[in-house]
């Protein structure tokens, strides 16, 4: 067989192929590397803080993030997916959606606050009406993010959202830590939002060129609004899911109580809430490009399975082994309470980041109806496990995400599979390598720790956290060396095999 020429179309294929697979390689790096970096900022700010701030303050703050979150839904990020989805869109297209992001923001904030009195006796935390007015000022800043993200997405150019979350990163830490220093208190946590919002809002307009005049004649629009309607739903279940712990709990704790579960969450859910978003973004928009070939969709789900887990599975587990040097290092001493409530969490996470995987892949297929039955299974299995463990405090709460997310993953897994093409024995093998390495990791930590010496636990963590890092890596390359081979490849910019 003769080699192919330029003008051959399998290698006019084989081109589109390898550009398309750089596309999202570099949107990976930029994406996911950005998150990282701006985190690492945040993080950075957010620990001193924590240090800074009691409890009580993260507990009021949790109170108003329900009414948050749940407003958030309908801020219209659903219908900028919809714009991501389509094949081609027009200027006017772009207009409307601009005008439905700012209708529906100016609803929001005068909603929340005339909510705001009403969950501020919810809470019996009068406070919290006081910061859910200020919060309010959130959603003026919603329609500048959410169309130059649909715009520089669908671009696949992640660079100038990359630019743009680094630059409110740096700003919205800063804004935290002189909050803290200077005596705001819980007041640093509402003010600190407000500017990340601020200014990723003015950067990534100006780099989309998204600032068009809105147009409020929604005729023709009826397919951008009928997607957005379904991921809205999908994110009602998924609200239902993320704050019902709090909505439930927040009326038993007490601030200091709820605070010390919430930043407990906090801790363990970095990876899942911080890291898997980033690459779930690029993971949606590839996908979509990916809707002419299925065994693509299915071979690509797979292979970011394995991936991501590669990173998450000795987190969580090294995050369970260590927690109590790890606090104490941290957070220091007054989050001791902290430490139990973290271990159970820990040990929840895996599933978590397996589940949110799946939405992605089955909403690029045009089935986001899929996403939208899992999470209102979700809703009902989760709420359940928390009304019960609510009544035995931080740790009830710990154990009930244990009780109830693998079924939670175990039912999604079944609904979903067969709509993207994997067997279930494929997403077994993709978690597999890196859960026997982690579990062996965890193992040989608690042993190390057990034999230490009494120590600082600053020097306890500096030892166990090295040690745990070489044996997983160890253990993955005696026992994994292809998922190992892969994970280099995609690292060097070179395909890697199904």
């Amino acid at each position: 067989m003769t080699a192919a020429t330029p003008n051959d179309p399998d290698h006019d294929q084989s081109a589109a192929g390898e550009s398309f697979a750089g596309q999202v390689r570099n949107a990976v790096l930029w994406r996911s590397g950005s998150q990282i970096l701006a985190q690492l900022v945040q993080w950075s700010a957010t620990f001193l803080v924590i240090r800074i701030l009691s409890p009580a303050d993260y507990g009021l703050f949790a109170m108003c993030q329900v009414i948050l979150t749940f407003m958030a839904m309908l801020n219209g990020y659903g219908l900028a997916s919809g714009l991501i989805q389509q094949a081609t869109i027009s200027r006017h297209e772009v207009r409307q959606l601009f005008g439905m992001l700012i209708l529906l923001n100016g609803g929001l904030a005068i909603l929340q606050f005339g909510l705001a009195p009403w969950a501020a006796a919810y809470y019996r935390q009068p406070i919290v009406g006081d910061m859910l007015r200020v919060q309010a000022l959130l959603y003026l800043t919603t329609p500048f993010i959410a169309l130059p993200y649909a715009l520089l997405s669908r671009a696949m150019d992640f660079r100038h959202q990359a630019k743009a979350n680094i630059t409110a990163s740096i700003a919205s830490a800063s804004t935290a830590l002189c909050g803290a220093l200077y005596g705001l208190g819980v007041w640093t946590l509402v003010f600190a939002p407000i500017v990340l919002f601020t200014v990723r809002g003015a950067m990534m307009t100006w780099s989309a060129r998204s600032l068009v005049w809105p147009s409020f004649d929604f005729r023709g629009a009826g397919t951008i609004a009928r997607y957005g309607g379904v991921m809205a739903a999908s994110q009602l279940f998924w609200f239902l899911q993320s704050q019902a712990d709090v909505f439930i709990a927040g009326r038993s704790f007490s601030p200091h109580t709820l605070g010390i579960y919430t930043t407990s969450l906090f801790l363990t859910q970095i990876f899942v809430a911080k890291f898997v978003p980033p690459l779930n973004e690029v993971a949606f928009s590839a996908y979509a490009r990916m809707q002419a070939d299925p065994d693509a969709i299915a071979r690509a789900f797979v292979k970011g399975v394995r991936l991501v887990m590669i990173a998450a599975m000795p987190f969580y587990l090294g995050l369970a082994a260590t927690a109590e040097p790890l606090v104490l290092t941290v957070l220091g001493d007054k989050w001791r309470e902290t430490i139990p409530v973290v271990r159970l969490l820990a040990l929840a996470m895996p599933f978590m980041t397996v589940q949110v995987l799946f939405t992605p892949a089955s909403d690029a297929r045009g089935r986001p109806g899929i996403g939208v039955r899992n999470g209102a299974i979700g809703a009902v299995i989760l709420t359940g496990a928390f009304l019960v463990g609510a009544s035995w405090g931080p740790a009830g709460m710990g154990l009930a995400w244990i009780a109830a997310y693998p079924l939670y993953l175990a039912i999604s897994a079944w609904r979903t599979l067969p709509v993207i093409g994997v067997r279930a024995r494929d997403l077994g093998d993709a978690v597999a390598s890196p859960a026997l390495a982690a579990i062996t990791m965890t193992l040989v930590i608690t042993m190390v720790d057990a034999v230490l010496p009494p120590i600082d636990v600053h020097w306890r963590l500096a030892l166990l956290v090295p040690i745990g890092g070489l044996v997983y890596a160890a253990w993955m390359l005696v026992f994994a060396r292809s998922t190992v081979a892969d994970l280099i490849a995609v690292i060097r910019k070179r395909p890697v095999t199904a």
